[in-house]
């Protein structure tokens, strides 16, 4: 993921900064709990593409 790409994007639903996953290639927004799949290196930032956070996931954003 392109370092400049990351820090133009933004989470369609809510526009916080999204945190790239690289082992999984998703963005995740931690706000709604969500993660955006990056498809041959292009984010889908469409809201019913995302997965849901399970909860042990969103946690481990916090630490």
């Amino acid at each position: 993921m392109d370092k400049k790409l990351l820090d133009i994007l933004a989470c369609p639903l809510c526009k916080s900064r999204l945190i790239y996953n690289k082992a999984n290639q998703e963005l995740i927004c931690r706000a709604d709990r969500l993660a955006f799949p990056i498809q041959d290196d292009i984010p889908v930032m469409l809201e019913d593409e995302a997965r849901t956070l399970t909860t042990e996931e969103a946690d481990a954003l916090y630490k």
